[in-house]
């Protein structure tokens, strides 16, 4: 199964891997063994504790510069063992562990933009849209794996309300909400959750007219964060993967381009 920010139809949150789990408990004796908490941890190395925690219990993809940055807390040799154990992560490429590291960026973010043309943002699904999606993906699940997953994704939307000072911003295609998955009536669910959600201070949804002459998303849904360092972060499924660094202009011009669509 694969992970997705937006809860497409066919793709699902993931549940820890074998490595992710190694990384985090090699990162935890680690921490231990230097005698810090996990809130001294993470102020050393600028996360937030919760985004630590999940790194250790293995639900979160650790971020390329976590080893260079712990070094001040854990030392030269914490730092190393650290950067092996996350070489041996890099080796085993994925969506999933791809969306992990998303995952992790969305809860340190301070702006979060995303556009989607797919389905409802899964940051906004009701359950009932939830279980709907996955009713219709094959293969077809148990209802203990969709209660996992219906429990995973709600738990993810707690964001929107523990994160007051960050902005989220959402355009969805008016074509999304017409397609009525699921039936009307859950269709309604959408609407009037969407309605309540974007009473939040820090929420702004919009929708996306199906009749657009001038439209910067054809290229497919863009999901953009922007960290507390204000450095730009981006992610698109399913051609492109989150691009930091050597694709700075990508994502600059996809910055751009968000504002432009709400206009």
């Amino acid at each position: 199964m694969t992970a997705d920010q937006g809860g497409g139809s066919n793709n699902v949150e993931i549940e820890p891997s074998e490595g992710l789990r190694i990384f985090g408990a090699v990162l935890k004796s680690l921490r231990e063994l230097a005698g810090l908490t996990q809130e001294e941890f993470a102020r050393l190395v600028g996360y937030s504790p919760a985004y630590i925690a999940k790194i250790e219990q293995g639900k979160r993809f650790p971020p390329s510069e976590l080893p260079e940055r712990a070094e001040e807390a854990l030392g030269a040799h914490g730092r190393k063992v650290l950067a092996a154990a996350a070489r041996s992560l890099t080796r085993r490429p994925g969506l999933a562990h791809r969306f992990q590291e998303w995952a992790g960026i969305e809860e340190d973010a301070i702006s979060l933009y995303a556009y989607e043309c797919r389905a409802v943002p899964g940051m906004l699904q009701p359950e009932a849209y939830i279980r709907a999606l996955f009713d219709s993906t094959p293969p077809p699940l148990s209802e203990e794996q969709i209660q996992h997953y219906v429990t995973a994704r709600l738990d993810r939307q707690q964001l929107i309300s523990t994160r007051v000072n960050t902005e989220f911003i959402f355009i969805i295609e008016q074509s999304v909400i017409e397609r009525r998955i699921g039936g009307r009536k859950v269709t309604t669910q959408v609407i009037d959750h969407l309605l309540e959600v974007g009473t939040r201070r820090n929420v702004e949804i919009q929708v996306m007219p199906t009749v657009r002459e001038d439209h910067c998303g054809v290229g497919g849904p863009m999901y953009l964060a922007e960290t507390p360092t204000c450095q730009w972060l981006g992610c698109t499924w399913p051609r492109r993967l989150p691009a930091s660094g050597s694709a700075t202009r990508k994502v600059s011009g996809r910055a751009t381009c968000s504002p432009h669509q709400k206009t």
